[in-house]
């Protein structure tokens, strides 16, 4: 480095018009040979030295003596062009790194005739549903974007809660399983608590979720919450009147408290009908591989079908707020409540790389607002009975 840089950076000689001139010449030629090279460690160097210089030495000069440093303001922007040209190339050679996670499904699916003769032997000739095959390209497309999302929200410390709730089988775990199956799991988890021990159930009522809360940079996933005192505790009489009305005053007021503290909060509903459920039931009784999920309480669902209606309308007519709305997914169809469930989580954030918002758009006969399942509820039972009764 020429031994300009060293007496001006060092102020050992001053800023004048013969110096600036000398000083100019030195740069042009010394940001020439780094850009050749693609130096962007050291243009960054240059830059940020020039930066102060003249933040310093503009200060102090007059009128006259501060257009005489326009060259170098020029040098400067200069400079920085060519450190962003240069981070974008890297990302564009990080980007062609990466592999098309799209292309490995459609290389799973691929039909006989677009496999070379000499690797035929290998395979087996499948039929595979048409819709199957679009459902997993469509998936592992959001799910890429939901590694976007977290390394956003890990980022910018941000703070997201998923509440699935919900009818018995109605598909909340292999959902959440889809959310979850590229996510890295020390930022992202899943909270399923089993019913209070005899310490719990002296607590506040809220105390043991509260442990298990996002902090800065987390996303957590709630395989039921707080709400089995608004659904599952009435209807099968584990929860008096009035400890009941307690809570449907006080989560509200709870909620808002999280919303208030920066936890993003996103409440779910799988709304699944009495004859699907039925069916998945009969599919838990039968298949070995399936029967750890039925439970005694999940066979007195179908028995107790309207009781459990009248809690889902009760609980969305008192606990969806403005802050904390409920959100419906029609789940009778599991793949698309997977899918449009996915896409209205990431259709609440503004993350970088984001996909286009027309692929984000989800359907509206699927995912329902709480205060629009009540209008359907409402012809279904008479919203009048008592849950206690």
């Amino acid at each position: 480095m020429p031994s300009i840089f060293y007496e001006i950076f060092n102020n050992i000689i001053k800023l004048n018009a013969k110096t600036i001139k000398n000083f100019t010449k030195s740069l042009k030629e010394l940001h020439k040979e780094l850009a050749e090279k693609g130096d962007k460690d050291n243009l960054k160097v240059l830059r940020n030295r020039l930066s102060h210089l003249l933040e310093s030495k503009s200060e102090k000069l007059d009128k006259k003596e501060k257009k005489q440093l326009k060259p170098l303001y020029k040098i400067l922007d200069e400079i920085d062009d060519q450190i962003d040209a240069e981070i974008q190339k890297e990302e564009k050679e990080k980007e062609s790194e990466i592999i098309d996670v799209v292309e490995k499904v459609d290389k799973r699916y691929r039909a006989c005739e677009n496999i070379d003769e000499e690797k035929r032997d290998h395979y087996i000739p499948i039929c595979a549903k048409k819709s199957d095959y679009e459902y997993e390209r469509e998936l592992i497309q959001l799910q890429l974007e939901l590694v976007k999302l977290q390394r956003h929200i890990k980022k910018n410390g941000e703070k997201l809660l998923v509440i699935f709730e919900g009818r018995d089988a109605a598909g909340k775990g292999g959902t959440i399983k889809r959310f979850m199956e590229y996510l890295n799991p020390r930022g992202a988890k899943v909270v399923a608590l089993e019913k209070p021990n005899d310490m719990e159930k002296s607590q506040w009522y809220f105390q043991r979720y509260v442990h298990y809360l996002p902090s800065a940079g987390q996303m957590t996933f709630f395989d039921r919450s707080w709400y089995n005192r608004g659904g599952v505790e009435p209807v099968m009489g584990f929860v008096t009147k009035d400890k009941y009305e307690q809570f449907m005053k006080d989560v509200p007021q709870f909620e808002n408290m999280l919303v208030d503290s920066g936890i993003k909060v996103i409440k779910f509903y799988f709304s699944v009908t009495k004859d699907e459920q039925a069916k998945r039931f009969e599919e838990r009784r039968t298949n070995p591989l399936k029967q750890y999920k039925l439970s005694p309480i999940d066979q007195e669902s179908q028995k107790l079908w309207e009781k459990y209606t009248l809690a889902e309308y009760k609980n969305f007519t008192q606990t969806h707020t403005d802050h904390c709305p409920w959100i419906v997914i029609n789940s009778d169809n599991k793949k698309k409540a997977r899918i449009n469930a996915i896409k209205y989580v990431l259709s609440q954030f503004d993350y970088e790389g984001r996909m286009p918002k027309k692929d984000l758009k989800y359907d509206k006969k699927i995912v329902l607002s709480g205060i629009d399942k009540c209008k359907i509820l409402k012809t279904e039972i008479d919203i009048d009975d008592d849950l206690f009764e």
